[in-house]
């Protein structure tokens, strides 16, 4: 009697564990389907480096225009050294200043200022200068001086009498002038000078400029009678701003 032999379990297990089955969808394109590879961007380098060439010579191009202006100013100054044209008040007489009780002004001014040329190779031209004498905030009296040539190493005296009719004042204008006149010390007052002027130096010539004077530290004590009062301008002191325009900007 021969024995059975049944078969082994072994084939079945590995059935198991290997079924037949066909593939899903997702596995036959994952199979398939290519390595996905990132292509460059080749618009967005080019982008980039146009972009970065053109504030490269952009900067280039200042630099090198600053360094040239730098240049010309330095020969400039080398050439013909440069200063600004220095004022001051020689002399200031009052005539009289009245007050009345509508706050209406009258007043008569003669002022004499001296203008300084330190330049050896440079003159100035100046446009018509408006000349205004304030105490404190208030203004009593305004002129205007022609315009003249400003010759090198000069010194030209601006003479002008001021006179003011009929002027009216704010009410707190006049209060405020009313205690200046009071003052044991003197009004105090302040001359302010503003015009445009030129540089000229042999065929050529510099765009006009404007300037502005203020002359501070005057005092003078009120007419007695008919004789004019002398003003005290040993304390006086000038500033000289030049003044810049910009479009619609004044700097």
């Amino acid at each position: 009697m021969t024995d059975r032999v049944y078969p082994s379990a072994k084939p079945a297990a590995a059935a198991a564990a290997n079924p037949a089955f066909p593939a899903t969808k997702a596995q036959l394109y994952g199979a398939t389907r290519p390595t996905y590879r990132p292509q460059p961007h080749h618009r967005r380098r080019s982008k980039r480096r146009c972009c970065c060439t053109f504030c490269f010579w952009l900067i280039l191009t200042a630099l090198v225009l600053l360094l040239l202006l730098g240049i010309a100013g330095t020969v400039f100054y080398l050439l013909y050294r440069p200063h600004r044209p220095t004022f001051t008040v020689t002399s200031l007489k009052l005539s009289y200043l009245n007050l009345t009780s509508s706050s209406t002004l009258n007043s008569r001014f003669d002022v004499t200022v001296s203008a300084t040329n330190p330049n050896k190779k440079i003159l100035f031209a100046y446009d018509p200068t408006s000349i205004s004498i304030l105490s404190g905030n208030v203004d009593v009296g305004d002129g205007t001086v022609p315009a003249f040539l400003h010759g090198k190493k000069n010194t030209t005296l601006i003479r002008t009498s001021i006179v003011t009719t009929g002027h009216a004042l704010q009410s707190e204008d006049a209060s405020q002038l009313k205690s200046s006149m009071k003052s044991k010390n003197g009004l105090p007052l302040k001359v302010n000078l503003e015009t445009k002027v030129k540089a000229k130096m042999g065929n050529l010539k510099t765009p006009k400029v404007g300037i502005r004077v203020s002359c501070d530290g005057i005092r003078v004590t009120l007419p007695s009678g008919k004789k004019a009062a002398t003003a005290s301008t040993s304390n006086a002191k000038c500033n000289v701003d030049v003044r810049f325009k910009i479009w619609k900007w004044t700097i």
